[in-house]
Formats: structure tokens, C-alpha cells, sequence
């Protein structure tokens, strides 16, 4: 397979009458190894003692899988760790890992989850064409995925939503949600592995009449292109290096953004491109946004990057302010898959001021820390590129 990137999307919600959520899901990037891992689990009852129980289970399956363990041994491991209930005679939590290569080759072991599913294009695939056995009570499979195929792992608070109902004695039976993807996807073949998860839990709290009568959970996993984008932020050390960072956004395939006057200025005057400020901003936080002809966005930089940072250190979508500068970055920034830092070294005496904040006068460091915020939270493909 073409190199390809991996998106996750995660969404869940709790019981009705729980502050907690007690089904975990946690993902891993592995750049160095060319993987990607991503663990479900679903911890018996619901709640803060379902939440910890789910927790170390997700914990423990993800260390086992970077580290390589065999299945066996894993599963060993997590049932010795947690004891089975002593009352119903069931494990306190299961689980579904998913071990993704770059090139598609796809593991999955699943232990008392429902199954999972597999969409290519917005056709379910048939499990039959996987090869699968089973050892120690857990289901492996494994399969070489393609570009804009989906892995759909759920808990069964999304098979059994809506059960009692007239309509839906039995749950939401799988041959309806499959169903209900396919219609998603024909209608959006494009759609984000965040957004479908988001429409299944939505449409499982629905079959419960708007009131959870469990933990709700579901992971996408989605194999497509690639999405680039370059941020260029501050001039290059030596100034005749000015005309390589200018074609380097000029020829650059993706989406560009710059932030910094001085690093506009010169991109403008390198490709003779004309700066149109917005002058319809009324953000008091913040200067206004700009455009160029050829760059898709145009801020100021080092007050409008530690903004970024800030706002991507605590991630409270409520607090954040798309129209601004800052939120429209981040916009950019979340939407994108691999994203290039073209960072200007050379120092700008307007912010030698000792009363400004360190952080807001070492660009480099602040671009960094986004770096990392991406890389570890986001699950972004990141790198840094100094001139």
C-alpha cells in the first residue's frame, strides 16, 4: 500500500447517573517502528470502579503490544492482574487491540468485546477473508488494509443500545449498524474517523431514548491520503536564505500558513504577493488575521503561537475562538495529518523585551512544544525544519 496515514477517532459517553465513563480507549503512534496501536476496553459495571478497571486493562494491552509480547502471554497477564467477579464468573474487563503497520498490515485480538468491523469504501467486508484462530478465549485476525478502509471497534453499549424496545428487542442488532455506516458513507465518502464514531454513540444514545443505559464507546480506525501542512514562522538566520524559504512554501503541496509579520514581508516581497489585512476582526486578544495569494492563512507570530500552544495544552473546544487567529491555526492544525515547521532562526528585536514572557521571546521553544502537543495528543505526523 502507498504510504498511507492512519487516522483515530474516539468517542464515548457514560451511563445515565455516572459522572465517569467505564469503557477506555488509548492510542499509540510508534514512528520509529512504523505503527500504530490503538486498545478498547470495557470495564465491568460502569462508573469511576469501571473507568480504573478499564484503564489498567487499556494500560497494560498497549504496553504489552509495543513491547511485542505474544498473545498469550498478554492475555495471561491481564487475566492474572484482573481477577474474574466473583458473583457472575465473568473477566472485570474486556477488550479489543488493534496493531497497525504503515504499510496496512492489520492485527486485532479481541477478548469479550463485540466484533469489530471492517468497511472498505462504504462496503462491509466480510470476515471470512480474514485469517483468524483463536487462542487463550481471544480472537486474532489479521488482514492487509487498503486506502479508505475503516476498523470500527464499539463496546456492547452500542450493540445493546435501545434493547427492550418494541422495536429493538434485542439491541441494535449488527446487520441495522452496519446499515447505518453503509448509509453514512455512501452519503460521506469522505467522512473523518472522529465524526463517524461521533454519529454511532449519538445514534446508540438515541436507540436509549437519550438516557445511556450503559457505557457507550466507539473507536475508528481510517486508512487514506495524507493531509500536508506547512506553518512558517520567523526569517531565516542568514537573509539570503529569504528566496529558498519563499519557494520552499511556494512549491510546497498542501496547505501553508505564516505567522509573523516580518516572515510575511518577506514572503511577499520574495514572490511579489500582496498582504490584505481583515480589518473586520473585533478580537481584543489577538491581531487580526491576513491573506496572500497562494497561503491559506497569514497571523502575527509569537503572540499568536503561544496562544496555540496554550490552547492546545488544555484543549477546552468551548473556550476556543475559531474566528481568531489562534483558532483558526489550530482549525488547520487538527484537520491536517503531517505537518511541517519551517522556523526562522534569526533573532527579532522587537521582542527583546525582558518584561515579555520567556516563552513568547524563544519562538523555537514555543513551536517545540506544539510539536510535541501534536505528536503525543494529537497523533500528528510532525517535523521541524530550521533556516
Amino acid at each position: 500500500m502507498d504510504r498511507t496515514f492512519i487516522e483515530i477517532g474516539h468517542q464515548n459517553l457514560q451511563k445515565n447517573g455516572h459522572e465517569v465513563c467505564g469503557d477506555v480507549f488509548m492510542s499509540r503512534k510508534l514512528q520509529e517502528e512504523g505503527r500504530t496501536i490503538g486498545v478498547l476496553s470495557d470495564g465491568l459495571g460502569s462508573g469511576i470502579k469501571a473507568n480504573i478497571l478499564a484503564t489498567m486493562t487499556a494500560s497494560m494491552a498497549l504496553n504489552f503490544t509495543i513491547a511485542n509480547q505474544p498473545v498469550e502471554r498478554s492475555a495471561q497477564s491481564i487475566r492474572e492482574t484482573l481477577p474474574v467477579d466473583s458473583e457472575r464468573k465473568i473477566n472485570y474487563a474486556s477488550f479489543t487491540i488493534a496493531d497497525v503497520e504503515y504499510d496496512g498490515e492489520t492485527t486485532i485480538l479481541e477478548y469479550g468485546n463485540p466484533q469489530f468491523l471492517i468497511f472498505r469504501g462504504n462496503k462491509i467486508m466480510n470476515r471470512e477473508t480474514m485469517k483468524t484462530h483463536n487462542t487463550e478465549k481471544i480472537a486474532v485476525s489479521n488482514f492487509m488494509a487498503q486506502k479508505e478502509d475503516r476498523i470500527i471497534l464499539f463496546s456492547d453499549g452500542v450493540s445493546q443500545s435501545g434493547i427492550g424496545r418494541a422495536d429493538m428487542p434485542f439491541g441494535w442488532e449488527i446487520e441495522d449498524l452496519k446499515e447505518f455506516i453503509s448509509d453514512h458513507l455512501s452519503n460521506h465518502p469522505h467522512m473523518s474517523a472522529q465524526k463517524l464514531a461521533r454519529h454511532i454513540v449519538n445514534r446508540a444514545h438515541m436507540n436509549d431514548t437519550f438516557s445511556a443505559q450503559d457505557d457507550i464507546s466507539c473507536s475508528v480506525i481510517y486508512f487514506r491520503k495524507p493531509r500536508n501542512l506547512l506553518v512558517c514562522s520567523g526569517p531565516p538566520y542568514k537573509k539570503e536564505k529569504d528566496a529558498t524559504m519563499a519557494q520552499t512554501i511556494k512549491s510546497f503541496n498542501g496547505t501553508k500558513i505564516i505567522c509573523g509579520g516580518t516572515t510575511a514581508q518577506i514572503i511577499s516581497r520574495e514572490l511579489g504577493c500582496a498582504i490584505d489585512a481583515d480589518l473586520s476582526s473585533n478580537d481584543l486578544e489577538l491581531p487580526p488575521v491576513s491573506y496572500m495569494n497562494g497561503v491559506d492563512l497569514v497571523t502575527e507570530g509569537i503572540l499568536t503561537i503561544g496562544k496555540v500552544s496554550e490552547w492546545l495544552e488544555s484543549m477546552n473546544p468551548g473556550g476556543i475562538d475559531n474566528q481568531n487567529a489562534a483558532g483558526q491555526i489550530i482549525h488547520h492544525l487538527l484537520a491536517h495529518d503531517k505537518i511541517t515547521f519551517l522556523v526562522g532562526t534569526r533573532i527579532n528585536e522587537a521582542h527583546q523585551d525582558p518584561s515579555l514572557p520567556v516563552e513568547l521571546e524563544i519562538r523555537r521553544n514555543v513551536i517545540k512544544k506544539i510539536a510535541h502537543l501534536l505528536e503525543e495528543k494529537y497523533l500528528k505526523e510532525v517535523h521541524i525544519q530550521f533556516i
